[in-house]
């Protein structure tokens, strides 16, 4: 039995030993572990491709124009323009509507008819009234837009209804398909105060003051309030009162002459002259030297709009 006894005591002292060595040598192996040299290939992980793709962009957001109201239906039938009568600065058209929104903004666009010509129309679901030529001696043929659909503009024109002593004399319009006309931009337009006695050029919404006062026409023959448009700039040295400036010729004209000097036509227009100031002229609207030099300076078709 003592024997027993000290052989299971050696057991136990040699389980110990054994026991402390295991954990002596799983000590060393951790440490050795941790004291390793760096492994660049097990330290810095290999960025994948998506981690090393450059972010893609980011579309921002844009102001997308909204397409034109449809509308009237497209019209796509040939007309014989010569078979219709023209519209110039000399026609008086009754079928031709006078401008129901005098006082409105035109839109920021204007138009020009392609090839010789563009049918006009009083309504597009009827038959075209008239033609605009694309050129013309006397202008009128670049037109401002006051609406727009998808497959017509309604534009303001020249020459009229009627003259004063049969009917309606003011400032028409009419409908133009759009596959008939260039459409460009037209940024500018003329604001007139006659009671506050204000020319201003208008661009891109921001106004310049050229005139603080002007002449317009008498109680007699008063100045054509409303919507109108540049129709024509010439120098016209006959007249003597210009003192060579030019004449900026506008589509509407006089609402009580159904003529002038001579002529079967009676234009309202800016031009110089020496008196320049209150209610004495025919109709027309007379300024300074620097006021008609940034007028003439305008392109044709600029809208411009005459406040009572």
């Amino acid at each position: 039995m003592g024997e027993d006894t000290t052989s299971q005591r050696r057991i136990a002292r040699f389980a110990i030993i054994g026991g402390v060595a295991a954990l002596i040598i799983a000590a060393v192996l951790v440490a050795l572990w941790i004291t390793r040299p760096d492994d660049p290939s097990a330290s810095t992980p290999t960025p994948s491709a998506s981690e090393t793709r450059a972010p893609s962009p980011v579309a921002s957001p844009t102001d997308t124009p909204a397409p034109p109201p449809p509308g009237f239906p497209a019209d796509t039938a040939s007309y014989d323009l010569a078979s219709l009568p023209q519209v110039t600065v000399f026609s008086v058209v009754p079928a031709l509507p006078v401008d129901d929104a005098p006082f409105t903004v035109p839109t920021e666009e204007r138009a020009l008819p392609r090839g010789d010509g563009a049918p006009v129309w009083a309504d597009p679901n009827a038959d075209p009234v008239a033609y605009l030529p694309r050129s013309y001696d006397y202008g009128g043929t670049t037109v401002p837009i006051v609406e727009r659909q998808e497959h017509w503009v309604r534009v303001l024109l020249v020459g009229r209804q009627a003259v004063p002593s049969q009917g309606n004399p003011a400032q028409v319009t009419g409908w133009l398909r759009t596959a008939d006309v260039e459409i460009s931009p037209a940024p500018e337009s003329v604001v007139v105060s006659i009671s506050a006695r204000t020319i201003d050029i208008v661009r891109d919404g921001v106004a310049e003051r050229i005139a603080s006062d002007f002449a317009w026409g008498t109680d007699a023959t008063p100045t054509p309030v409303g919507r109108s448009y540049i129709m024509t700039t010439q120098v016209v040295p006959e007249y003597g009162y210009t003192r060579g400036h030019p004449i900026v010729y506008l589509s509407v004209q006089s609402p009580t002459l159904d003529g002038f000097g001579g002529a079967d036509v009676a234009v309202t227009a800016f031009h110089y002259h020496d008196a320049r100031s209150g209610a004495i002229s025919n109709g027309c609207l007379r300024v300074d030297p620097d006021a008609i030099t940034k007028l003439a300076a305008l392109p044709l078709g600029t809208p411009v709009i005459v406040n009572p």
